[in-house]
C-alpha cells in the first residue's frame, strides 16, 4: 500500500528560529512574521499563556512596532486562525492533486499522524488543542477555530461518498476525525511513537474495511 504524505506545515509555523530583525522587515513582512510566531507559540505553549512580549521577543521587534499591526491578542488569534484555514485548504487541494483516487486521499489524511508525529508527541494536534483551550475560555473565536475540523469533515465525507458510502459518509468522516484526535491526545500524553505507528496502521485497515469490495479489488 503506497502512502502519500504531504507536509505543508499546515497549521503551525515553520519550527526553525525566526531570526528576524526589525530593521530588515517591511510592514507586510512584519505582520506576517508576527502571525507565524504567534501560530507557533499558541501551538507550543497555548493561547492564554502566550503574551505579546513573547511574540515580540521571538521575532525581535519593539512593542511599538508590534502594536502598530495588532492592538489585541484576539486580533492576532483571528489572523492565526485565518492562516490555518487557508493552509488547510491548501493541504486538502495538494492531497487531491497527489492522489489518484479518493482512497489515496483518505490515506493521505491518515498519513498526517506519521508526517507530524514528532510535533504531535510534544504538543498534540494544533487544531484540537486550540479548540479545546478556546472552549474552556468560552472564547468568541471557538467556532472559527473549530471550523478547520469542519473543512476536514466535509472533505472526508466527500471522499467516502465518492467511494460508494454516500448514505453514511458524514458518520464515517466524523469517526475518522475522532480516531485521529484520540491518537494525537494519547500520543502527546505518553510520547509513544510506536503507538502512533500502530494506530496509523489500524486506521488504514479500518478505511479498507469500510469500502465496497469492488473498490479494493482495483487497488494495485
Amino acid at each position: 500500500m503506497a502512502i502519500r504524505t504531504i507536509d505543508l506545515n499546515i497549521v503551525t509555523a515553520d519550527p526553525e528560529p525566526f531570526g528576524c530583525k526589525e530593521a530588515g522587515l517591511g510592514g507586510a513582512d512584519t505582520r506576517q512574521q508576527i502571525v507565524e510566531a504567534a501560530d507557533r507559540l499558541f501551538y507550543e505553549g497555548g493561547f492564554e499563556a502566550t503574551a505579546f512580549a513573547d511574540i515580540a521577543a521571538t521575532i525581535g521587534i519593539s512593542r511599538g512596532n508590534f502594536y502598530y499591526h495588532f492592538k489585541t491578542k484576539d486580533e492576532i488569534l483571528d489572523a492565526v486562525i485565518a492562516q490555518r484555514v487557508e493552509r488547510t485548504r491548501m493541504l486538502l487541494a495538494a492531497w487531491q492533486r497527489a492522489g489518484n483516487t479518493p482512497l489515496d486521499h483518505l490515506r493521505s489524511f491518515a498519513g498526517m499522524l506519521i508526517t507530524n508525529r514528532a510535533k504531535i508527541m510534544l504538543y498534540g494536534c494544533p487544531v484540537g488543542t486550540l479548540s479545546a483551550e478556546l472552549a474552556k475560555l468560552d472564547h468568541a473565536a471557538l467556532d472559527r477555530a473549530a471550523g478547520i475540523f469542519s473543512l476536514f469533515r466535509e472533505w472526508l465525507a466527500d471522499r467516502f461518498a465518492a467511494l460508494g458510502r454516500a448514505s453514511d459518509a458524514d458518520t464515517l468522516a466524523m469517526h475518522l476525525l475522532m480516531r485521529s484526535q484520540g491518537i494525537a491526545t494519547l500520543a502527546a500524553a505518553f510520547r509513544d511513537e510506536a503507538f502512533i505507528r500502530r494506530e496509523f496502521a489500524a486506521i488504514n485497515m479500518w478505511i479498507d474495511e469500510q469500502l465496497p469490495s469492488a473498490v479494493l479489488s482495483e487497488e494495485p
